[in-house]
């Protein structure tokens, strides 16, 4: 996972810690009791997202499953429901790409607390106030933002689940072709497998061969506009 808390654009996320610790000044007994509940409630929402993220992915696994016992249940079973699973997967990773960006911005508060605020202070160098992190914070809640775009959100989703059920969902179609229900004896025969009702099997394999190519394209492309974004960002936090 990464998420990240942007700075505004007239600071400077270079300064010398060690210069902000100098104006540095503890917070009272009632601020750090509020820092606490407000870092409890900040783990609370990430979980709740994050939960949100595992049961949409749960539901893809689920979707794939039911796909491969439809298409191979019996020896005139079409692929269909294989072909439909995986217009289908595309739709749960939308979903769960615009999940992961809530995620990403309660996951990044927190996390800015456990660096700048806890760690110090178990650290026994810190945890007050100085003017960086605590302006971070109160800026994004001032102006509460995503702190990823959609289309780096569906990349990282599909780099990190979906690639590999979309693989598995392309290896089983590719298995129901060449064995189901008896193996192939020629080349010739995949089209006649591949059609589904009126439809040539040769314009089945090309759309599946765009739908599968577009996704690997996305995957390299959104890779390194990511790889961009954290080179370039302004931001004092980031966890993979």
């Amino acid at each position: 996972m990464n998420a990240n808390l942007r700075l505004p654009q007239d600071s400077d996320p270079l300064q010398d810690r060690s210069e902000r610790s100098q104006r540095a000044r503890d917070f009272t007994a009632a601020e750090v009791g509020a820092l606490a509940h407000l870092y409890r409630g900040e783990v609370y929402r990430s979980t709740i997202w994050r939960t949100r993220l595992d049961t949409t992915a749960n539901w893809a696994i689920v979707l794939t499953g039911v796909s491969f016992s439809l298409a191979f249940a019996t020896p005139d079973a079409t692929a269909l429901p294989l072909i439909l699973a995986g217009l289908l997967l595309a739709v749960f990773l939308l979903h769960e790409a615009r999940r992961y960006r809530y995620f990403n911005v309660w996951r990044a508060r927190a996390r800015l607390m456990e660096t700048d605020f806890y760690a110090p202070m178990l650290r026994g160098t810190g945890g007050g106030r100085d003017d960086r992190w605590n302006t971070l914070l109160a800026h994004d809640y001032d102006h509460p933002n995503f702190h990823i775009s959609y289309v780096r959100a569906i990349g990282r989703r599909l780099r990190k689940n979906y690639i590999w059920i979309f693989g598995i969902q392309a290896l089983a179609y590719s298995g129901k072709l060449a064995i189901h229900p008896v193996p192939l004896e020629s080349l010739a025969q995949v089209f006649p497998r591949a059609a589904i009702g009126p439809v040539p099997g040769e314009v089945i394999l090309g759309l599946g061969a765009v739908f599968y190519g577009f996704w690997i394209v996305f995957a390299a492309v959104s890779y390194m506009i990511d790889r961009a974004a954290r080179r370039d960002r302004r931001a004092l936090i980031a966890i993979s």
